[in-house]
């Protein structure tokens, strides 16, 4: 019991393999997932930052390095199953809730309890951390997909979570951060040498026209 096993625990987050059972050319790990969620949460903050929005950057860096580290206990969730519907998304958020209240409870002194509870919050909610947040987990989600189809991978399934991450991402277009990924970012990522080139493109344009009409017909609440 205590502190020690905390610690201990994070080097267990590198064997968490993300996406697990399918064919990779690139393992990606949660340790290394929560790593470049709080780099690229780190820059989006910064677009928001510079156009005049108010980041607390202590929420943001707690939002970003905690955000799966529930997944100790539940292991990587493929994401089309997670979010296959709000009912099963609910049932997963609190299976981990609880086992992360447990794994507190059992190893923190109580006077850590309260503030990781806390911390290990769900942290994707509606301030601008948290949507910074959703949008910093999503980019990451579309490069380790993105990485897969640019080496070949004939897994149907990462075009399936690269279509589902990029949708998502454009739920909360009216971001500053998000227009400035969708039109400095992504465009060199899509200019990039890859096989499948012409046919992912398009459905990526495709995606973001039908964002930008739905927008025209009215103005949908941003979703976490």
């Amino acid at each position: 019991m205590g502190i020690h096993h905390y610690f201990k625990s994070l080097s267990d987050l590198e064997y968490l393999y993300r996406c697990p059972g399918r064919f990779k050319y690139h393992e990606h790990n949660v340790a290394s997932h929560s790593f470049k969620v709080t780099k690229i949460a780190q820059f989006l903050g910064t677009v928001e930052e510079q156009k005049g929005k108010k980041v607390d950057w202590k929420s943001l860096y707690e939002k970003a390095l905690n955000h799966d580290y529930a997944e100790l206990f539940t292991g990587d969730i493929k994401t089309p199953v997670k979010y296959a519907s709000d009912e099963l998304r609910t049932l997963f958020s609190q299976v981990e809730e609880e086992m992360v209240k447990k794994f507190i409870y059992a190893e923190f002194p109580p006077e850590f309890q309260e503030v990781y509870l806390h911390r290990f919050e769900e942290g994707k909610d509606e301030t601008l951390e948290g949507r910074i947040l959703s949008v910093a987990d999503k980019i990451d989600l579309l490069y380790e997909s993105f990485g897969e189809i640019q080496k070949g991978n004939p897994e149907p399934l990462f075009f399936e979570i690269y279509y589902e991450a990029l949708s998502t991402i454009l739920k909360f277009k009216k971001m500053n951060c998000v227009q400035y990924f969708l039109t400095e970012i992504l465009p060199d990522m899509l200019a990039e040498k890859y096989i499948p080139h012409s046919e992912l493109t398009e459905r990526t344009n495709k995606l973001i026209d039908m964002s930008n009409h739905v927008e025209r017909q009215g103005s949908p609440t941003e979703e976490i």
